[in-house]
């Protein structure tokens, strides 16, 4: 196997992923008094660099020109409303992978009451530096993954992966 480069952070072998931790700013929210939509996907996003620095494709990974992660898709549910200042844990479950792309899903709860706030199910790619085109994960970020992604074989899938927008009953 193929080392990184650079030093990477110690494995996380947890089913699901829970390292990241956020609260919610005052810039955050909108003029209903809670988080508005487009800042939900930014902490998602943050969550995102605590997975991808799980297997040492974080910011190292672009600064030194090695490769880079693009989302193709991504799906966001607003279960219940989060306010300023509140508490924020976000768990990462890997649903599947490829060698060029990781299929999870972010499940964002209340740090103190517990009750998830919102899910984001996400497609990840990676990308090779210099060419800007997809490219099989390093072998030292695969084998990461691998290991991830059999802890968390053993999650039941959320209800919320996989869901298709639209009207109940109409075609």
């Amino acid at each position: 196997m193929k080392l990184a480069p650079y030093p990477i952070i110690e494995l996380d072998p947890g089913a699901p992923l829970d390292r990241h931790r956020a609260t919610v700013k005052p810039d955050w929210i909108d003029w209903n008094g809670h988080m508005n939509v487009g800042y939900y996907v930014v902490a998602f996003d943050q969550a995102t660099d605590t997975l991808c620095q799980q297997f040492g494709c974080g910011f190292e990974y672009t600064r030194d020109k090695i490769g880079m992660t693009f989302v193709l898709e991504a799906h966001v549910t607003y279960d219940r409303e989060v306010k300023e200042g509140d508490p924020l844990r976000i768990t990462t479950q890997i649903l599947d992978h490829d060698a060029k792309r990781i299929h999870y899903i972010h499940a964002m709860y209340h740090a103190d009451e517990g009750y998830l706030a919102a899910t984001n199910e996400l497609m990840l790619m990676n990308i090779d530096y210099a060419s800007r085109r997809s490219a099989p994960w390093p072998d030292f970020a695969m084998e990461r993954i691998e290991q991830m992604a059999v802890a968390h074989m053993a999650l039941p899938a959320p209800k919320q992966a996989g869901r298709l927008i639209g009207l109940p009953g109409k075609k």
